[in-house]
């Protein structure tokens, strides 16, 4: 495993880590401890010293499995989780430093730890942004002990750059991949200036860059992919990175032509997003260990030539640039 430096924290986190929002269930299935917890277990064997986490991930039973793991093993183990996705209906107006503080304050007890690694608002809407009082609220819990470094995750690259005028957002949590390029070329720059810690979010499209995904897949009722392909529940370019699942479909059968039988597509699409150097690590999830494994021996697939980036390239210019460019 290869470690980088997460921003100003200055943290050196491996490259590939571990989201939690599958982990143990998620998507539709019933959460299983036994489950999470053998993927946690082998997370940590490959060396990924990065979790994370959220307290609206089945309920803040993710968040009490990566506690109960995390404070068995030895091994240092830095825990970022999220807050603010539990205020309903999701409006800038529930967002209020005393209702976040209770939501951190709850975190704290599921994980079982006096302070947190990294606490991030959890893609909170784009007006929370303009509200100091809400990122002051981080500074008095750090002041605490509460927490140790602050971050957002977003749906808008809009939104990223607003998050960095304020001097205590350390990290910015985003989705970067293959169907998703504008982060790269207009927020990575930036993020680098402001010596910002960025975490790729949704690396492999919602599993449709694993390339196994067809016209004829069924989903789960209580999976997303199932329920919020046009955003009914919450932003749809979390489910598919927000576009159109034929032409995704499409695209992955050229990604395929491109690289070929080099190595299953998910690890070149987790290859893919180390080869940008602004990253500080991808977070793909995994409903098994095998997949643990799989994620980290991605790192190891040989680095793309330049022509291969093109296509890349390329290809999300055909397919997908007009229709999703501007709205993230």
């Amino acid at each position: 495993m290869k470690y980088r430096k997460l921003g100003k924290t200055g943290l050196n986190i491996s490259e590939v880590s571990l989201g939690t929002w599958q982990v143990g269930g998620g998507w539709g299935g019933t959460f299983d401890q036994k489950v999470a917890s053998r993927i946690i277990h082998e997370a940590i064997d490959q060396g990924i010293n990065f979790i994370d986490t959220a307290d609206v991930y089945d309920a803040g039973l993710s968040e009490e499995a990566v506690g109960n793991i995390v404070r068995k093993r030895k091994d240092e183990v830095f825990v970022a989780t999220k807050c603010g996705r539990q205020i309903q209906p999701h409006t800038a107006d529930g967002y209020t430093p005393k209702a976040l503080r209770r939501f951190v304050e709850s975190s704290l007890r599921n994980l079982k730890v006096d302070s947190i690694d990294l606490i991030q608002l959890h893609c909170p809407p784009t007006e929370v942004y303009g509200r100091p009082e809400i990122f002051g609220l981080f500074d008095d819990l750090k002041k605490e002990g509460k927490i140790k470094n602050m971050g957002v995750s977003v749906e808008k690259v809009q939104e990223a750059m607003m998050a960095l005028d304020y001097e205590n957002v350390m990290t910015v949590q985003i989705i970067f991949n293959m169907f998703r390029l504008k982060p790269s070329e207009e927020f990575f720059p930036y993020a680098v200036q402001k010596n910002c810690g960025i975490i790729a979010r949704v690396p492999l499209a919602s599993g449709l860059l694993a390339g196994k995904i067809d016209r004829n897949t069924t989903f789960h009722p209580e999976d997303h992919r199932n329920f919020n392909r046009n955003g009914e529940a919450f932003d749809k370019g979390e489910t598919f990175s927000g576009i159109d699942l034929n032409k995704g479909i499409a695209a992955v059968e050229e990604l395929k032509t491109l690289f070929g039988s080099r190595a299953p597509l998910a690890a070149i699409a987790i290859r893919w997003i180390l080869m940008h150097e602004e990253v500080a690590t991808v977070i793909p999830g995994a409903s098994n260990p095998g997949q643990v494994r799989a994620n980290v021996e991605a790192a190891s697939i040989a680095p793309f030539t330049e022509r291969e980036m093109e296509e890349v390239q390329g290809i999300y210019d055909r397919y997908f640039r007009a229709e999703i460019h501007a709205q993230w």
